[in-house]
């Protein structure tokens, strides 16, 4: 049997969690005019063509949060799978706890330390939506 529908182009994204050493996790408010805008999300983006995952989350948190992240400090947690409309999301998520310099919000509206408890009942793109019940597990270690 084959499947003769069209394969939806990729959009590899990255995210992550910065953990404090309180166990809360930084999230930031989507801005207005930006598709999801009012939604609170992990920061990141997307990989550019060349990048690798740790690259591109590397330069999205300096390029959004104004810190620097060394390439050892990020670690896999999990990762979330999401259909758009013509695109296929697929949205990694690493846990970072060291980082040098305080984040900023350069490009979100707003950052709000919380805890993954108060994180589950902020209203956040569909795809961060499992993405905390992983956290959960491991902040609450």
């Amino acid at each position: 049997m084959t499947n003769d529908a069209p394969v939806p182009a990729l959009l590899m994204v990255v995210a992550a969690a910065l953990i404090r050493s309180d166990g809360t996790v930084l999230v930031q408010l989507r801005p207005a005019g930006k598709q999801l805008a009012g939604l609170w999300e992990f920061p990141g983006g997307k990989i550019e063509m060349g990048e690798s995952p740790e690259a591109a989350l590397v330069r999205e948190l300096r390029e959004e949060l104004g810190i620097e992240v060394a390439v050892e400090a990020l670690s896999p947690v999990t990762f979330a799978s999401e259909a758009l409309a013509g695109r296929h999301l697929v949205l990694m998520l690493y846990a970072v706890r060291t980082w040098q310099g305080d984040p900023q919000a350069l490009e979100a509206s707003a950052l709000r330390w919380v805890t993954a408890e108060a994180m589950a009942a902020l209203p956040m793109p569909p795809a961060d939506v499992p993405l905390v019940a992983a956290l959960k597990g491991l902040v609450d270690r």
